[in-house]
């Protein structure tokens, strides 16, 4: 397989270099579960993430609970076409469990030492894969269990040689300060846009501090910070897309989301990019941050984001997108990099 040359970024101490744009496979679960994009044709998802392998990407990030392990199956489908030299990164995620008697119940946050283990085995089953690059907990524990009990279950892992790096997704400085006491956290993976910036203010801070990866999601805030996306796109959702019970998608939030966006079109003129490639860019700008994983449901939305991983922002670029944010008001968090980073 012929690809581009994208740059890359150390995931913390891993020893694992990755593109700094990653593949976000949680629409290839389809439909019917809690939290769906809806209906979604595997072909179609197979088909983006071939076409982003094609473009340099070297990760794939996934999760048991997208599609209740459908996404995991699709992934799997996805690696077995590729000879093992051309494999990417895989990066998936346990501690969400399901009723499989009710599958549009919310998933439990349970991160219980018991069932990790088994998590695991079912994650590298539905992968086809002998090892997971990187295991991440989904969400902090609900039920009580000691998030230091917790972790030392995935460490576990580790030593065993089941996954190669042990990361954590939406955990707060405080759980992250008492996985760290136990072992080394490898990767955080917080929620991060020009939207959601609450991150920059703490949880990436505290990653590059202590020497570990940061890939965030949602850069594109599942769609708002994109060059397309309008009010009858949001009448056109599915029924059953977790978008529609957002307040990010309802008024008043939606429009000044939707003003945000309008507001990076002269930027992305500036340089001949897409709006979704200055909204990328902007993520990546921040001191502490290794990559950001993007969704896609087709190769032509691929392309429409890639130039995120290139992108670099001009000083002046970023003072405009914070005036840009104070004006409309849209969002929350710090609005301007500290510092950017070196790719």
């Amino acid at each position: 397989m012929q690809t581009m040359t994208l740059p890359t970024r150390e995931l913390g101490r891993t020893g694992m270099k990755i593109t700094t744009v990653g593949f976000g496979a949680w629409a290839a679960g389809g439909g019917g579960w809690a939290f769906s994009w809806g209906p979604q044709d595997d072909h179609q998802s197979i088909a983006a993430m071939r076409r982003a392998i094609e473009l340099g990407i070297n990760w794939i990030d996934t999760a048991a609970v997208y599609g209740l392990g459908h996404s995991e199956e699709v992934v799997g489908r996805f690696l077995k076409t590729l000879p093992a030299a051309d494999r990417p990164l895989v990066f998936t995620k346990c501690g969400l469990l399901w009723n499989p008697e009710d599958p549009m119940q919310q998933a439990r946050r349970v991160s219980d030492p018991k069932s990790i283990p088994r998590e695991c085995e079912e994650s590298l089953r539905r992968l086809g894969l002998e090892r997971i690059d990187l295991f991440q907990f989904h969400w902090p524990d609900e039920t009580g269990i000691a998030v230091e009990d917790s972790w030392a279950a995935m460490i576990r892992l580790v030593e065993q040689g089941k996954i190669r790096a042990a990361g954590v997704s939406n955990y707060s400085v405080p759980l992250l300060e008492r996985c760290q006491r136990v072992r080394h956290v490898d990767s955080l993976q917080p929620p991060f846009s020009l939207i959601r910036r609450d991150a920059g203010a703490k949880e990436i801070a505290w990653a590059e501090r202590h020497g570990a990866g940061v890939i965030c999601y949602s850069p594109l805030q599942a769609g708002l910070l994109t060059d397309g996306f309008g009010l009858e796109r949001v009448r056109k959702m599915s029924a059953e897309d977790w978008r529609r019970k957002s307040p990010l998608f309802r008024p008043p939030a939606l429009d000044q989301n939707l003003a945000l966006r309008d507001a990076l079109r002269p930027i992305a003129q500036r340089h001949q990019a897409t709006v979704s490639a200055v909204a990328i860019a902007w993520v990546l700008a921040w001191r502490g941050v290794t990559g950001a994983i993007v969704g896609a449901r087709s190769p032509e939305q691929v392309d429409g984001w890639i130039g995120g991983a290139t992108l670099r922002l001009a000083a002046f670029d970023l003072e405009e997108i914070a005036a840009a944010v104070e004006k409309t008001g849209a969002g929350t968090g710090p609005a301007r990099p500290e510092t950017a980073s070196a790719a």
